[in-house]
């Protein structure tokens, strides 16, 4: 893997439409910008970003829940994207995300029942990554159904990936729109 930098994001709100969000909804991502080592060519066999899938699901797993400066056990969700650059397609992205990736996060994390979120996207130099988050635990939790968004001025270059884990404590501010909750979840099958 050829890393060209890291970020790292932490967002917390205190406050939303005049209303104290007690504790403080706190989330964090961290991404990584990454030549494409398929970039301007097709290939069969995409093992190699697989494999940069999972050390990349550790990697960023660990910077983000660092930024983020909780225990691993207080983390409730979720989610990964990668943003391809021109010279690259979708698949490079999926290969990244999808075979190798949430295992290694989910050690970081001690853990998670629910699949992670994720989002695939095409793009240049100053393109949006959103990166959907999920409970980590179960899928149906309404109130942890958010995202983040990262924009970088310089990436992803023609034959760069953008790849981002985002994690959460707690869900979105002020959540109202019903469904299960936190607190009644059992996380058995990674739906309820």
């Amino acid at each position: 893997m050829k890393l060209r930098r890291i970020i790292t994001l932490v967002e917390e709100t205190r406050t939303e439409m005049g209303q104290a969000i007690t504790p403080p909804a706190r989330r964090a991502l961290a991404a990584a910008v990454i030549a494409n080592p398929f970039a301007g060519r097709y290939a069969d066999d995409l093992g190699e970003l697989i494999q940069t899938g999972a050390e990349l699901g550790r990697l960023l797993g660990q910077e983000a829940l660092a930024a983020l400066g909780c225990a691993a056990t207080d983390v409730q969700g979720y989610g990964k994207a990668a943003l391809v650059g021109e010279d690259g397609e979708l698949e490079h992205a999926a290969a990244l995300l999808h075979p190798e990736m949430g295992a290694p996060l989910r050690d970081v994390l001690g853990g998670g029942k629910a699949l992670v979120p994720s989002s695939k996207a095409m793009g240049g130099p100053g393109s949006v990554i959103d990166i959907p988050l999920g409970h980590k635990d179960a899928a149906y939790v309404r109130s942890h159904f958010d995202g983040m968004r990262l924009h970088l001025s310089d990436g992803p270059r023609p034959a760069e990936i953008v790849v981002a884990i985002a994690l959460q404590v707690g869900g979105r501010p002020n959540p109202r729109v019903g469904g299960l909750q936190h607190a009644d979840i059992t996380g058995a099958d990674g739906l309820r």
